[in-house]
């Protein structure tokens, strides 16, 4: 298993957001998480992310115990063994996007020349190629999300964590973005968790769990 989260419990104040979470991702699985809004996904994608800390309970990750991990040395292992995709794109618009996907690599130690030419790789994955040079202002939200995804995926992480990733987009750009995902699971052998409305997305993940009030329902 890539992920092994056990009695994951999360509190804001008096409300219970999780109440004990189990969930087990093996390697190489694309897993689909739904339910209604403040059911608690959202929590748990950015505990399993390590973006938030637990009140309870225990996370392996690649056989890591993260919660154990001070800040430097989390901050490390999920820039590079883990990608997000938001609904919101979080591109800098202030940068082309070949810079919003070098960011990660630079962060990472690699070069700029290394970075540039591996942007313009991801960006063609992508289906972006030619718009290299383009703002987040100047794309469409089909073409910020992708830039995104390249951007999640530039230090090749071994789990792409995505929350509602085609929330915003017409039916259209929605099934490119989907097909893009498991294009994306066939080439690089990606881990990917996707929060999700959308039953077709959904229908089309290896497995499918439903939350309800904090815990996972039949």
């Amino acid at each position: 298993m890539i992920i092994e989260a056990r009695n994951i419990r999360k509190s804001f104040g008096t409300l219970e957001v999780l109440k004990g979470v189990d969930v087990d991702v093996s390697e190489g699985e694309v897993l689909a998480i739904m339910g209604a809004s403040g059911a608690g996904k959202s929590t748990l994608l950015q505990i399993l992310g390590t973006l938030s800390k637990p009140n309870e309970g225990s996370l392996l990750i690649d056989g890591k115990d993260v919660l154990a991990m001070g800040q430097k040395e989390l901050s490390a292992f999920r820039n590079r063994r883990i990608g997000f995709v938001f609904q919101d794109h979080h591109l800098l618009p202030e940068f082309t996007a070949r810079e919003n996907v070098m960011l990660p690599m630079l962060i990472a130690g690699k070069g700029t020349a290394q970075a540039k030419e591996h942007a313009l790789e991801l960006l063609d994955t992508v289906g972006l190629s030619g718009r290299e040079s383009h703002k987040p202002s100047e794309l469409s939200g089909g073409e910020q999300q992708r830039v995104a995804i390249a951007r999640a995926i530039a230090n090749g992480p071994a789990i792409l964590f995505a929350d509602e990733p085609s929330g915003n987009l017409d039916s259209r750009t929605k099934e490119e973005i989907h097909a893009l995902f498991f294009r994306l699971r066939e080439q690089l052998g990606q881990t990917i968790v996707i929060v999700t409305h959308d039953p077709s997305l959904a229908a089309l993940c290896d497995r499918l769990l439903s939350m309800k009030d904090g815990l996972f329902v039949e």
